[in-house]
């Protein structure tokens, strides 16, 4: 091992200035690498050495077994060693050079062989700063990029956090919203029951009131026929005398004009059995305009900063549309007022486009109660 560290130059092909590789000996004991002593004869006429110019007398010289074992150990040696220890792989000297050509680190040696040769090098202290420097810049975007996605790691944190929140706050909010609902459809329903079987006692009383006095008339109707079909039956003499009496009673008896009808509201009124409250579009209203809670009202105010939003209606009146639309039928809306002294209301048709929201009827009557009716 020393011997290798030590004669690292006897190692050296003097032709391509590298470690040999497949060695061959001439006649005059030089030896040099086959394929660099073979590029080297096809330069020259005759087949001489490089180094004492004598000629060789074989075209394919022996190999040399001896020195290609020495070369592989030493090259086998020289990869093992440490990082800090680390020397030129081909000359075994420390490296103090930086080619600048070839971005290569070089001993002395290398920078006077033919591989380097006219090329720009320097220490590696004068080079360390520069490239230093100049791998610090190339790093700042990769800095600057880090640091950003940084940033949006952390906004993207914030939105996640402040959806779960959303999520709990909203689910907290359904829950007491339809607790409310619930409570208000059992309310609902036991008023709208009350009003059905108040207005199915009233119209049945009504009812029967009218069938007693129709079971009168019957009754009178058929009194005056059975007495007149007696009298007609009667003897000749009997009858003259009874005409009089017969024709002043049938007389008595007064004729219906026209056929007894039950009249409009005779029936139950059928609107009592369906209930669908009216569900307001945030994402629609106006920025004047304030929703409740529920989403079943609506105030106006002063306006409001909101983000833009392409499903919020254009239009010159402070509006907000409803989340159910209609395409066809008959539909009624109860609208209660309160007390405002301002409001307008009505039913409106749009586009595909949310500018073209076009108000078909808009109503402001006069306020004369509380509660209002809008019918389509």
């Amino acid at each position: 091992v020393y011997i290798v560290q030590t004669f690292s130059e006897d190692l050296t092909c003097l032709i391509c200035q590298d470690i040999f590789k497949e060695p061959v000996v001439l006649s005059c004991s030089h030896s040099f690498c086959k394929d660099c002593l073979r590029s080297w004869w096809r330069e020259k006429p005759t087949r001489e050495c490089p180094v004492c110019m004598r000629r060789s007398s074989k075209s394919d010289p022996p190999r040399n077994l001896a020195l290609r074992n020495l070369c592989e150990a030493y090259v086998q040696q020289r990869e093992q060693k440490t990082p800090e220890e680390q020397v030129c792989r081909v000359h075994s000297e420390r490296l103090k050079l930086f080619c600048l050509t070839d971005q290569q680190l070089l001993c002395l040696v290398c920078r006077d062989s033919a591989a380097h040769r006219n090329h720009s090098c320097k220490p590696i202290e004068e080079v360390m700063k520069d490239l230093r420097e100049k791998l610090r810049k190339c790093l700042e975007p990769l800095t600057k990029n880090l640091q950003t996605a940084k940033e949006v790691q952390m906004e993207f944190d914030l939105s996640l956090a402040h959806i779960k929140n959303q999520f709990h706050q909203t689910e907290r909010q359904i829950e007491a919203e339809f607790m409310k609902l619930h409570q208000f459809l059992i309310e609902e329903e036991e008023f709208r029951m009350k009003a059905l079987r108040e207005e199915e006692e009233q119209k049945t009383q009504r009812m029967k009131d009218k069938m007693a006095a129709v079971s009168r008339e019957i009754e009178a109707l058929s009194e005056s026929i059975r007495a007149t079909e007696e009298q007609l039956r009667a003897p000749d003499v009997s009858f003259l005398l009874q005409y009089k009496a017969a024709v002043e009673r049938v007389q008595r008896c007064p004729l219906m004009e026209e056929e007894p009808q039950l009249g409009p509201e005779a029936l139950i009124d059928q609107k009592l059995v369906q209930f669908t409250p009216i569900i307001l579009d945030p994402n629609t209203a106006h920025p004047e305009l304030s929703l409740s809670d529920d989403l079943m009202s609506v105030r106006g105010g002063e306006e409001r900063q909101l983000p833009k939003n392409p499903e919020r209606i254009i239009n010159e009146l402070p509006l907000v549309r409803g989340y159910e639309g209609y395409n066809s039928g008959s539909h009624i809306w109860e609208i209660d007022v309160e007390n405002s002294t301002s409001w307008s209301f009505g039913v409106g048709t749009e586009s595909r486009r949310k500018e073209d929201f076009m108000t078909r009827s808009l109503w402001n009557p006069v306020r004369r109660r509380k509660k209002l009716i809008l019918a389509t």
